[in-house]
């Protein structure tokens, strides 16, 4: 029995060896995480101030109406890569093609020959506006390969029109678009060489925790995150969807690369094209405008089951921590290696939220064992007390700020629900980690990247 004993206790004293360890490990990584939020919060509420006492103070705020018909009008263009998408692209083509409120634009819908029900879906649509592009090889590709054979159909058609395009607009199969964007892009691309729109997910009623979890994450980064890397001249990442690219930069990036503006063999070829515009000194802007009552924005469901989202997530940790850091190093100023920085460090966040749980569920058994042998948790040490408190009051800024940023562009009951949704996230973010690895292991060891698409869903609404 007494020998039973000094087992037990011995490994109540390896237990809180590793306790402790587990608690400095997790709890420096979160104080740097935490600082560097904090850093980019008081950035957008100082901008913010700035421009609430000295700007808006003096200037009417800019509209999608106050903005202004563009210089030189021209021919704005919409990619679409589509692959096994016939289940929402006739409803999401017909819902575009009697939204935009443009009087020139002419979709291109990017298919594969080996599709036949998104072929079907497209092809009983019978609009002049719409031009479908059957690529010459088998699908699935990537999707930086469909768009690099929408772009050699473009090239083919001003060859044989006349008539060159002025911009070039990337869209998903089931985006839900806003009736003046192509309006706001014609304007403001004679400003920028990237016009990125506002992405909202919508709130799905059957996966408030799953889907629900997007809706938080974009409303931050879309409302607050981009907005700061704007203001620091770094570069804006583009979302591939609602975003558009000035044609001749399309050109110019073309001419370094063979031809081929989009890298085929990119998983995030929407992201690295936004980073691309910065590396050349171009100039990339977010374009928060409101119409009516609302924001123009682009709006779409988002993945709603748990393997759907671990599955798009590893997307884009694979083509922006992994591939992303191989591909675009570091380049720029101090701002844009922060920012890159940021992008990508999703797998030493994983790592942290894994210790940061383990530290919790030691804790537990610790308490428990402590209770059942009648004597007391052992205490912390003063440094480790201070770091646990630290942690503590810069989560309760960060929950507080995610919050307030959900309220702000769903309403008050999904800011409530941002605060438990943050466990799901984080729940998601170490499966998409785990995961990441292990697909980029193989395609380190393959070479060949492979369009990992997830099911996609148009409001029934909307469809016509």
């Amino acid at each position: 029995m007494q020998g039973a004993s000094l087992v037990g206790g011995g490994i109540i004293i390896v237990l809180t060896f590793f306790w402790r360890e587990l608690i400095l490990f997790a709890g420096v990584g979160f104080l740097i995480g935490g600082c560097d939020e904090l850093a980019i919060d008081m950035i957008w509420l100082a901008r913010a101030t700035w421009r609430w006492l000295f700007i808006y103070s003096r200037h009417t705020r800019a509209t999608a109406d106050s903005l202004g018909p563009p210089l030189h009008p021209g021919l704005i263009v919409v990619f679409i890569a589509a692959w096994d998408e016939g289940d929402v692209i006739g409803a999401m083509l017909r819902h575009a093609l009697s939204t935009f409120d443009h009087q020139q634009y002419r979709i291109y819908l990017g298919c594969y020959p080996n599709d036949p029900a998104t072929l079907a879906a497209a092809r009983a649509i019978a609009d002049p506006r719409l031009r479908i592009v059957i690529g010459a090889r088998a699908g699935p590709t990537t999707k930086a390969d469909c768009l690099n054979t929408l772009w050699r159909a473009l090239l083919a058609d001003e060859a044989a029109d006349g008539v060159r395009a002025k911009a070039v607009v990337l869209h998903d199969a089931e985006d839900v678009v806003h009736a003046a964007e192509l309006r706001i892009f014609d304007t403001l691309i004679e400003r920028f060489a990237l016009v990125q729109l506002p992405v909202t997910p919508l709130p799905n009623p059957h996966s408030r925790w799953i889907a629900g979890h997007y809706c938080d994450e974009f409303a931050e980064a879309h409302g607050k995150v981009l907005v700061v890397r704007e203001a620091l001249g770094a570069s804006i990442p583009a979302a591939g969807v609602g975003c558009a690219f000035s044609r001749d930069l399309i050109a110019q990036i073309a001419a370094s690369k063979n031809g081929q503006p989009f890298d085929a063999a990119s998983l995030t070829e929407d992201y690295e094209l936004g980073l691309h515009v910065g590396n050349i000194g171009a100039r990339g802007v977010l374009a928060r405008l409101p119409s009516g009552t609302g924001l123009v924005q682009v709006t779409a469901h988002f993945p709603a089951t748990l393997e759907a989202a671990v599955r798009q997530k590893s997307r884009w940790i694979i083509g922006i921590a992994l591939a992303g850091y191989d591909r675009l190093g570091w380049e720029g100023g101090v701002a844009e290696r922060w920012m890159r920085l940021r992008d990508r460090r999703a797998l030493v966040a994983a790592l942290l939220l894994c210790v940061g749980y383990l530290a919790i569920i030691l804790t537990s058994v610790l308490a428990a064992s402590h209770l059942a042998l009648g004597s007391a948790m052992p205490r912390l040490t003063p440094l480790l007390r201070w770091l646990v408190a630290l942690n503590a009051a810069l989560l309760f800024w960060r929950l507080l700020v995610r919050a307030f940023f959900v309220w702000r562009g769903y309403g008050w009951r999904e800011g409530l629900m941002s605060v438990p949704r943050t466990i799901v996230a984080n729940v998601i973010a170490m499966m998409a980690a785990r995961r990441a690895l292990v697909r980029y292991a193989q395609m380190r060891r393959t070479g060949v990247a492979v369009w990992e698409k997830t099911a996609h869903y148009f409001p029934a609404g909307l469809a016509k």
